[in-house]
This record gives structure tokens, sequence and C-alpha cells, in this order.
């Protein structure tokens, strides 16, 4: 059973000691092996699957600056072959272990459909993705995925940014649900401000939303907007929809 995740700090400057430095019990591997996958930090279930890291700096190093550059995990498991092997210390090899590493975790995932978080209301949505987006500094644009059982199977992240009409193309908003056969998505999207008042151009840009999904036969159920510690159904309030 997993009861936490041990964020350890390795760095003693820049780059940290070489990985053969640690304590054998600190490895990576081996807190795997003592103590599960489970309790295991992000940077140090990636550095296991990177194995090494470059001259200067050791892979759980590299690992912590890598998900930072890509903005965490969400960020890493969008990235493209390319884009991996654009940053640096990733070469080919690496980019494939972190790719495979991946679409392992997509399919072990997709295997159990029933564990999958259900959809009832405004609120779910809101447990779900605003202890993160309600921190960022920056609007960021979702959407979220659902089956015929209301389940989330994904989510997509859009737009970093200025979130607006003019920018969002309906296009890419719809794209996943309709390549994999979905019958509804839900829009969410946060204001940095930490006010969650709908603006004028989150509502034109629900309105066209709803539109282009009724063309294409995906249901929009809502557009949910997170503000700090709290949050706004367009449905609900009639905006849009």
């Amino acid at each position: 059973m997993v009861t936490e995740v041990k964020e350890t700090v390795y760095s003693t400057g820049p780059v940290g000691p070489a990985i053969r430095d640690f304590p054998a019990e600190e490895r990576p591997r081996e807190r795997l092996r003592l103590r599960g996958a489970g309790n295991l930090s992000n940077p140090e279930l990636m550095a296991i699957l990177l194995r090494t890291g470059m001259e200067g700096e050791n892979v759980i190093a590299m690992s912590s600056r890598l998900l930072s550059v890509v903005e965490g995990l969400q960020g890493l498991s969008r990235a493209s072959y390319e884009e991996l092997c654009e940053l640096k210390g990733i070469s080919d090899a690496k980019a494939c272990q972190l790719l495979a590493g991946i679409e392992l975790g997509r399919r072990v995932a997709a295997l159990e459909p029933n564990n999958a978080p259900r959809i009832g209301s405004p609120a779910d949505v809101a447990a779900l993705y605003m202890p993160e987006m309600s921190a960022f500094d920056r609007e960021h644009m979702r959407v979220v995925l659902l089956n015929t059982k209301n389940q989330v199977v994904g989510t997509e992240e859009l737009y970093v940014g200025s979130v607006n009409a003019a920018l969002v193309r309906p296009a890419e908003v719809f794209a996943a649900a309709v390549r994999r056969n979905l019958p509804a998505v839900m829009v969410v999207h946060n204001h940095p401000s930490g006010d969650a008042t709908p603006s004028p151009e989150d509502i034109r840009l629900t309105s066209q939303l709803v539109e282009a999904g009724q063309l294409l036969d995906v249901e929009v159920i809502d557009h949910v907007v997170i503000g700090q510690g709290r949050f706004v159904s367009m449905r609900e309030k009639k905006l849009g929809f």
C-alpha cells in the first residue's frame, strides 16, 4: 500500500553528486525494491527510465530539470519524439525509453476503465483539477474526454497563456474526442487572478464550442472556470449554453 512519496533532495550544488556516490538505500532502483514504485518521486521514477545523466548532471537532477521544462508529467505525456530529442541531455534512446514508459502507463490505465473517475457534477471536475490549476500563474485550458458513462478517459491541455475565442480552434478542442469516437467533453480553464467569474470572452468561446460540438455530434457537458478556492459552472449559470 502506498502511504507516502518521499521527495528526497539529493543535490549538493546545481547538479548534485553522482548516483554511485549515494548511500545504496537512497539510489532510485534500490528504493523501488525496498519501498515499492509508489513511494518514489516523479524524478526518481523518470531517472530509472533514463538510467544515466550527462556530464556534470546526475540523472535525478536531469530528470527534475526536464520535468520543470515540460511543466510536469502532463507536459511530458504530450511531448513528441522530436520535442523530447530537442531537450538537453535527451538522446534518441532516452526519448524512446520515456515514450515507451508513458505508452505502457496509458495502456495499463485503459485496462481498468471502472477505476476511471466519473463526472457527475461540476464539483467533480473541480475536485480533479482545482488543486493543480488554481496554482498556475498563467491561463491553462484543458478538454476532459468522457465516455458514455461520463468517466474521464483522458485530458488534453490545449492552450497556455491567453485563452480566448480568437485563439481557440474548435477542431483542436474536439480532435481527440472525434478520433476516439467519444460522445462528450468538458472544458476547464483557470483564472490566475483567482476570480472564477467568467469573462465576456469566456462566454463567447463557450457558445462557439457548444455550437461546434453539435455539428460534430460531441456534447459539451460544461465549461468550468477555476479560480482560487472556487469555481463556476458556465452551464449552471446558463452562460454560453
